[in-house]
């Protein structure tokens, strides 16, 4: 059981999942917040049926699944749509991600969560220890999502204008992983960050 558990977040085309699975690879249990999204609506759940009762029938697909295609593009077309959507959301993810992190084996757990910042930070999960944000500069983020996506620069700059910015990102931090370099960089920086949060657990007294 972990109750030492750190808040990973970062803006797109960060490096999160590269960090995560670095820190996986030390054998720390990683809950991520995209999975748990997608478990909050999945068929037959609360969370789906919430979304309908919102939205109607027509965000589902053939299947009876969640169209996540359509409803992504409703919600970035319409901020309201966005929040009315995060209210159904954002709660069955927090819960999510803190139960999972609760049953982790290990020294500490991480709640990889991209949106933190947004989504209410610290304030909306009151049970993380630490925040680490990996960061980068904005235009890093710009060029990586032009070779990630194959995207015109102007769908790029908008997606990276829907988020956060990097400044109130690293206001929540308690810890930052630069990751504007070549990825085998990411190896020492994590191997530092795992030494530290094994400490800080143990003098917590969670293994």
């Amino acid at each position: 059981m972990s109750a030492f558990v750190i808040g990973l977040t970062g803006g797109i085309a960060s490096g999160k999942s590269a960090v995560s699975q670095r820190f996986e690879a030390k054998g720390i249990f990683v809950a991520d917040a995209d999975q748990a999204a997608r478990e909050a609506v999945a068929i037959g759940s609360d969370g789906l049926a919430d979304v309908v009762d919102m939205f109607g029938k027509g965000v589902l697909a053939a299947d009876g699944s969640l169209d996540r295609p359509a409803m992504r593009r409703r919600v970035f077309a319409d901020a309201d749509a966005r929040k009315r959507l995060e209210g159904i959301i954002h709660p069955r993810v927090r819960e999510l991600l803190h139960d999972a992190c609760l049953r982790a084996t290990g020294p500490y757990a991480i709640a990889a969560v991209p949106l933190l910042a947004e989504s209410g930070g610290r304030k909306a999960y009151p049970w993380l220890q630490r925040i680490l944000v990996v960061d980068v500069p904005e235009s890093v983020q710009l060029q990586r999502l032009l070779l990630r996506d194959g995207i015109d620069e102007a769908l790029a700059q908008r997606m990276i204008d829907v988020q956060a910015t990097r400044q109130q990102r690293l206001a929540i931090a308690d810890d930052v992983l630069l990751n504007d370099g070549p990825l085998e960089a990411l190896d020492e920086r994590v191997a530092v960050l795992d030494q530290l949060y094994r400490n800080l657990a143990k003098e917590m007294g969670s293994e």
